[in-house]
């Protein structure tokens, strides 16, 4: 099968992988393809899961699964042979880590009792130098004459080989150039770009790693993640992030025997913070692949980075973060309304990086997130079209009992979780190329200066204080999302969403580089286009010895004497700055 199939193909494709169609690996290349593509199940026409529904679901699937590196993908009929004599194997996942690949096979039981009973058959090697730790991490021991080699079992079926693949940026381009309109590349990009089954589960049984290292001490914690990972808006590689509950059970009022318990020493913020440099000793110290562990303790909200290395997952860990849970199951249900808010959102979000206007970094550059809002502010309310989208105040008035939340520090996330009694505004037909093109107008000549963008209701208020940029946090409302962006961030912001409409619209044919493909590459032509765009960042980061430099037009001294003293001060400046470089270095 060519790398490179048409859209009516590899739709074709999406749908066998997304039903979960079991594939023997007897069909060679053409699984292996297949399976590398990374397509889910479609959203259209499927039933509406809530988030609490699907966390539990993924928890439970990941409860009952392993992860076992092998030497390649065919060990899969021996490991299956070995799994099956001890429980019901329900299916079998390969990916790989690494540029010299390290294989992996994730084999999902039928129940936890399953997995229970093969960590029982477990065991350690033998080496005084190793942490004897118990998880679900395994690796599969080569055969020898204690250990003969298994019969293979002609009934063992991969799932999926090469899960974890990425397109390559080519494949990405091809894919795009023969797509049939500017709509169908977005619902393309969005479908092969977006996290697959393989790396929800890879993400899950991450969570349950940590878990399960503190559950000796505190039998009902739950590690949550939420994010990009689950609110529906992430894409292959995204990070994982995690918030550690120690307990989260109801008090029982009932109860006549309490447990001793120690009490907090300082400041709850203090005791949070030696909590989390104990994980991060955890973490570090004890469970298998988890590496490069570093300690942010000082920030707003207390984290801990580390990097998974038998999953691949990049993971910030937190102890106090329950509102980021709810914020994801409320971009969660947003994303589920409406087919389109995804697709667009993977769009913008892709436009933004390919421009140079988001960074992985810190900084004062706009963000995943505030974009994510802009977006659902967006349509919420399009100034040429009828909403798509409920404001945060309407899901809050159709809340029931069930829906009520507080979190411990008092932030209420209370709305309603269940679509299916939502109303659906109906009306707006627009295609997701002219909400595209609508975007980028819209905002392109949005009064940042006076206003701020609210979700909670779907009108553009006032801005509370000075600022580039105010984006409203639909929960914690006295906190903008976007307070780091600068002005000159948000004016080149402004300015490429102008090239960016002015782009879309003045294509009359197809070229090489048509639809979505002309606006990726905006930077590197945007500043011929009408000198809106501004250099990229590193162009903006201004060297402090050109201060120094002589200047490009000719300068004019009144005597030789001036001209003397000018070069002195500048040549002893230039000389300091050097000084100071030296020292810094």
């Amino acid at each position: 099968m060519s790398v490179f199939l048409s859209c009516h193909v590899r739709r074709g494709v999406q749908n066998a992988i997304g039903r979960n169609i079991k594939l023997n690996l007897n069909d060679g290349k053409n699984v292996r393809r297949m399976s590398s593509l990374k397509v889910t199940e479609t959203e259209k026409g499927t039933k509406f899961v809530a988030f609490a529904d699907m966390v539990s679901s993924r928890r439970a699937e990941a409860r009952r699964s392993i992860v076992v590196q092998v030497q390649s993908s065919q060990s899969f009929k021996e490991l299956h042979a070995y799994c099956s004599s001890v429980g019901s194997v329900k299916q079998m996942l390969h990916y790989t880590v690494g540029v010299e690949p390290m294989n992996f096979i994730v084999v999902e039981f039928a129940s936890e009792k399953d997995v229970t009973s093969i960590l029982d058959k477990s065991s350690y090697v033998e080496d005084s130098q190793i942490i004897p730790v118990h998880s679900q991490f395994l690796w599969f021991r080569a055969s020898n004459r204690k250990l003969p080699k298994l019969k293979q079992s002609k009934t063992a079926i991969l799932n999926a080989e090469n899960g974890n693949n990425n397109l390559t940026a080519a494949e990405i381009v091809d894919l795009l150039k023969k797509c049939d309109s500017v709509s169908d590349q977005m619902k393309q990009l969005y479908d092969f770009t977006k996290l697959n089954d393989l790396g929800t589960r890879l993400r899950f049984l991450t969570a349950c790693q940590v878990e399960d290292a503190v559950r000796g001490m505190f039998p009902s914690a739950k590690a949550f993640p939420f994010g990009s990972s689950v609110n529906g808006f992430g894409k292959m590689e995204c990070d994982l992030d995690l918030v550690l509950r120690l307990s989260d059970e109801k008090v029982k009022s009932d109860a006549r025997l309490m447990f001793h318990c120690k009490a907090l020493v300082g400041s709850e913020r203090s005791a949070s913070q030696r909590n989390m440099e104990a994980m991060g000793d955890l973490l570090q110290l004890f469970l298998p692949g988890c590496s490069h562990v570093r300690r942010i303790l000082q920030a707003r909200v207390p984290i801990i980075k580390y990097h998974q290395q038998l999953t691949d997952v990049e993971c910030d860990l937190s102890m106090s973060n329950m509102s980021g849970v709810h914020m994801s199951d409320f971009l969660y249900i947003m994303g589920s309304i409406d087919d389109r808010v995804r697709p667009l959102i993977f769009t913008i979000r892709k436009w933004a990086c390919e421009i140079g206007l988001t960074n992985s970094s810190p900084g004062r550059w706009i963000t995943n997130f505030s974009l994510t809002l802009l977006v659902l502010a967006f349509l919420q309310k399009p100034p040429h079209s009828p909403p798509i989208l409920p404001s945060l105040n309407n899901l809050v008035k159709l809340a029931d009992s069930t829906d009520h939340y507080m979190t411990e520090d008092g932030i209420n996330c209370t709305f309603l979780r269940n679509i299916n009694k939502l109303k659906k505004p109906a009306g707006n037909k627009e295609s997701l190329e002219s909400l595209l093109k609508e975007f980028f107008e819209f905002y392109s000549h949005f009064d940042f200066t006076s206003k701020a963008v609210c979700l909670n209701e779907p009108v553009a208020i006032t801005k509370p204080e000075h600022c580039a940029m105010y984006i409203v946090n639909p929960l914690e409302r006295g906190l903008n999302v976007s307070k780091n962006v600068g002005l000159e961030e948000l004016d080149r912001f402004k300015v490429e969403a102008r090239n960016a409409a002015w782009l879309l619209e003045s294509q009359e044919h197809k070229t090489e580089n048509w639809g979505l493909l002309s606006i990726f590459e905006n930077k590197r032509k945007s500043n011929n286009l009408f000198n809106f765009a501004f250099p990229n960042k590193q162009a903006r980061l201004m060297e402090v010895s050109t201060l120094f430099e002589n200047e490009a037009a000719p300068v004019e001294f009144k005597n030789e004497s001036v001209k003397k003293q000018v070069e002195s001060i500048r040549n002893e400046k230039k000389q300091k700055l050097k000084e100071i470089q030296k020292l810094n270095r």
